[in-house]
């Protein structure tokens, strides 16, 4: 593709003189001298190989070759300043996509209402979310399937950098009629006696390692093993079994009706966290996102939500 010879520069020149017909005139409108804008039109005339203007001492006119080019100098220019207004749109964070994966819960509950409240300063910015298994996302972001992830706290390589973002403890859910239901609290211990459904590798790699050094008859061993915590709540919400979740699935769980009771001696806790590459510059709009997100998220301490962890804590702590 032919580099174009002209400059935006000239064709302002060229569409500045062509409105007023005087080359002073124009200069006041550029605050350019009368003849730094004869030498632009003169530079334009030269790079299109034609004359645009017909001068006498006098009057300037537009010549035919000029009044025809009038419309293509005009549609370039639009060109221009809507390619620097979205430049100066990419700079400032006001627009781009971004690419964010999470797993269903936080995907669908607390990334939208984020999401929602980034829109209102940057309506232009375009946020993507793509439901993502929790053991998928470091690899997303390595990979650069995503710009950002979001989820349980997991150790990758040095290409992915991990903030952590919040903590949950785990606790127990059930419906309201289950004899754990009246408790303040549970301990392990009473788990064993009551049906539990658990949801995906989660509970292997946050609940059952705390009893790893117990004995067999000690261990609490679920009935079933499903992929997708909505199903181990509804199963819950149906009285089929009572299932272990951290804290913030709480908003999907209070819409079904489900109690929550927390789990001591010992607490649980898992740490959710955000990752990003530590190889690749960000685009504005992701950085601006991802600093959008971490504040957003101190202080939510409703639903399980509490105040943001400190940076890189430990899982199962």
């Amino acid at each position: 593709m032919p580099t174009p010879r002209f400059t935006p520069r000239q064709l302002t020149a060229f569409l500045a003189v062509a409105d007023v017909r005087n080359f002073g005139k124009a200069g006041e409108r550029l605050s350019l001298t009368p003849s730094a804008v004869s030498q632009l039109i003169a530079e334009l005339e030269s790079a299109v190989g034609f004359r645009l203007f017909d001068r006498t001492t006098r009057s300037v006119t537009l010549s035919p070759a000029g009044r025809e080019f009038i419309p293509s100098a005009r549609s370039v220019l639009k060109h221009f300043e809507l390619a620097q207004s979205a430049a100066d749109d990419i700079r400032n964070r006001a627009a781009g996509v971004v690419r964010i994966a999470a797993p269903m819960v936080i995907a669908g509950t607390i990334l939208p209402d984020a999401i929602r409240a980034y829109a209102e300063q940057y309506p232009k910015v375009v946020i993507r979310i793509r439901d993502a298994a929790v053991d998928n996302l470091i690899d997303m972001v390595a990979n650069a399937d995503v710009d950002i992830a979001v989820g349980p706290d997991q150790y990758g390589d040095d290409s992915v950098t991990r903030i952590s973002l919040f903590k949950s403890s785990w606790v127990l859910w059930c419906a309201p009629d289950h004899p754990l239901a009246k408790r303040k609290t549970v301990v392990w211990a009473q788990l064993r006696q009551h049906a539990v459904v658990a949801a995906g590798h989660d509970y292997e790699r946050n609940v059952s390692l705390m009893h790893a050094g117990a004995a067999e008859g000690e261990r609490i061993a679920p009935i079933d093993v499903v992929d997708n915590v909505s199903t181990a709540l509804g199963m819950a919400a149906a009285g089929i079994a009572l299932t272990l979740a951290p804290a913030y699935v709480g908003l999907l769980a209070n819409k079904l009706g489900l109690v929550m009771r927390r789990i001591v001696d010992p607490e649980v806790v898992r740490h959710v966290c955000l990752y990003y590459s530590s190889t690749r510059a960000a685009s504005p709009a992701a950085q601006g996102f991802l600093e959008h997100l971490v504040t957003w998220l101190e202080g939510k301490d409703t639903l399980g939500i509490p105040k943001r962890a400190t940076k890189d804590a430990p899982s199962g702590s």
